[in-house]
């Protein structure tokens, strides 16, 4: 599998590609509305930041006891029941409850969540499993290109829901964008139920609270997984803490800066994924590290709109890291764990975005909101460059680096 349109002939990508689209589109409209609402009933920097990405700090909830289902559920009807799920959940918050029932319902829309990311990403690897080539012990145009698609869809569909999003809360209400955002989950819904095919779970056994744990800590047991789940989870999560306060930094231009942020990590995810050879990614993590962080180290001096959309723009090029990084990931982790590993890094991955959102919110709250983005960034550098031993290129992705 080499090019985009080969992917669009494998049988079941596109359904799913469609899908996960439809819910990526909703998930944007309904974290900008969200936030938007909480903020004009608080005026709190943190609040509005924890209302839009609370939901991944119920990932580590789900990480550690809900994830063994990722591999041992349907994968149809498990998709189909967590986006009717966030349609449910989604219609509620317009209604909208009072503050504690509004985190209330991002809890538990936040574990659904957790499941439903190692389902989706186990599925899309089992697609793409058989027409993938293996080289030099890493996973070659099957996995990566993929999930670069909907990387890249994934940008362009923000920017897109973004732009819709901050249109409709201008001319409708956030409520009525929240409304809006419910039934798109309810298209995801329905294109899962209908156009993907009934097939078994990928791992046998009953899912359970011990088994979740179990294979999280043979997983994290290896040291290349470690440091490579270490490095998809902490810089990330991070910066995502400084997207978090893009409302509260710049409340008439928030759209923009989302909009710009998620057209930069599709240009990154394209290069990456098209341009850059394969024997010179594994090069390429650590300096997309650091360009995601080192931009958002200027923003102390409190650039304009226009300017900061520009450092957004070029920083979120540097999300690219993450396919380098789940390339190497799969090529380290039995296939029958796919859907675990993948669903791992994607709850870590979003539980430290909620991480981040709480301590970028908070640093805010004590100074200013470019201020916080400023010292987070730092974070992220120091974390990065902390790592990065660990992370140099092997002679095989599948030889141990060296402890960071």
């Amino acid at each position: 599998m080499t090019s985009y349109r080969s992917l669009f002939r494998t049988p079941e990508f596109t359904p799913l590609f469609l899908a996960s689209s439809a819910q990526v589109a909703a998930q944007t409209m309904s974290g900008l509305a969200l936030g938007t609402l909480v903020y004009r009933a608080t005026d709190s920097p943190l609040l509005s930041a924890l209302s839009m990405f609370g939901p991944s700090l119920a990932q580590v909830l789900g990480a550690t006891t809900l994830l063994s289902a990722a591999d041992r559920l349907p994968p149809r009807a498990t998709l189909t029941g967590t986006a009717l799920a966030f349609a449910a959940g989604t219609a509620a918050l317009a209604a909208p409850p009072p503050l504690w029932g509004i985190f209330a319902l991002i809890l538990v829309l936040g574990l659904v969540a957790s499941l439903g990311g190692g389902v989706r990403w186990g599925l899309l690897n089992e697609i793409l499993r058989e027409d993938a080539r293996i080289e030099d012990g890493c996973v070659k145009d099957g996995y990566i290109l993929g999930r670069s698609v909907f990387n890249m869809a994934n940008g362009v569909t923000q920017v897109a829901g973004f732009a819709t999003g901050g249109v409709l809360i201008a001319f409708l209400s956030p409520r009525g964008t929240l409304l809006t955002a419910a039934a798109l989950y309810a298209t995801a819904a329905a294109v899962s139920r209908l156009a993907l095919t009934a097939r078994p779970p990928r791992a046998t056994g009953r899912p359970s609270v011990r088994e979740t744990r179990r294979t999280n800590a043979a997983l994290l047991a290896a040291r290349p997984r470690r440091h490579l789940f270490l490095a998809l989870w902490i810089p990330n999560g991070l910066i995502v803490g400084c997207e978090s306060l893009y409302v509260s930094y710049a409340p008439d231009h928030a759209g923009l800066l989302f909009a710009c942020a998620a057209l930069g990590m599709l240009a990154g995810d394209v290069t990456v994924a098209r341009f850059v050879p394969p024997r010179l990614r594994p090069r390429l993590g650590v300096p997309l590290l650091l360009l995601l962080a080192a931009p958002y180290v200027l923003f102390v001096l409190r650039p304009g709109p226009l300017l900061a959309a520009g450092l957004a723009t070029l920083a979120s090029a540097g999300f690219a890291a993450s396919l380098l990084q789940q390339e190497r990931l799969m090529a380290v982790t039995p296939p029958e764990l796919s859907g675990h590993a993948l669903g791992l890094h994607s709850s870590g991955m979003l539980t430290m975005q909620g991480v981040g959102a709480a301590l970028a919110g908070a640093t805010a709250q004590l100074t200013s909101p470019g201020t916080a983005m400023t010292v987070i960034a730092l974070a992220s550098i120091a974390v990065t460059v902390s790592l990065a031993p660990g992370l140099r290129p092997a002679p095989r992705a599948a030889s141990a680096p060296r402890t960071a």
